[in-house]
């Protein structure tokens, strides 16, 4: 008669476990999506050359995850060769880093280049079926007020994209800067 009672107990004990069990399934936070999952394909060293109104130059960027993960950083140096339009040349460096904005659900660029322009851009959208990263300026400093930058990427394919500078001054539409074509180097991560 003493085993009874037990009986119950322990098949209501066993019942409680399964709920607590399914309770705790439903409120463990979903997989996080890879939001950079976009940009992954970028991570590694690049080669290249283009030409625009400074002249024609090559150059090398490095792209890397920075902070666990949390940025992604490029580095770029672009040699421009003398020319009779820039007669000693120049040679010009850049720093950037994306972001991901969570309240605006965007991605933003901060470009920093040697001259001390500072350019904000905002990602337009996120590229499907092979159409282009473009980003376009937010703000930029050290530059007259109402001058817009727009810096677009295309992979052309898996290791080379092709990369488009274009500029407008105040009340202008953009015209093309500089255009290059970046070439993934051997032996680089992705």
């Amino acid at each position: 008669m003493r085993r009874s009672w037990v009986r119950p107990i322990l098949a209501g004990a066993g019942f409680l476990a399964v709920l607590v069990s399914l309770a705790w399934s439903q409120t463990e936070p979903p997989a996080q999506a890879d939001i950079w999952a976009p940009f992954r394909a970028f991570a590694g060293t690049w080669k290249g050359a283009g030409e625009g109104t400074p002249g024609a130059g090559a150059g090398v960027q490095t792209w890397a995850f920075i902070l666990r993960g949390t940025f992604l950083q490029v580095q770029n140096k672009t040699t421009i060769a003398p020319s009779a339009q820039n007669p000693k040349g120049e040679v010009h460096e850049d720093m950037g880093v994306f972001s991901y904005d969570k309240a605006r659900k965007a991605f933003i660029l901060r470009q920093f280049h040697v001259e001390g322009f500072v350019n904000q851009y905002v990602l337009e959208s996120l590229p499907a079926g092979g159409q282009p990263f473009v980003f376009v300026t937010e703000s930029i400093e050290n530059i007259q007020p109402g001058f817009r930058a727009r810096l677009t990427y295309k992979f052309l394919d898996p290791d080379t994209f092709e990369q488009t500078f274009d500029l407008a001054a105040p009340g202008q539409e953009f015209v093309c800067y500089s255009k290059g074509v970046m070439k993934r180097q051997r032996g680089a991560s992705k």
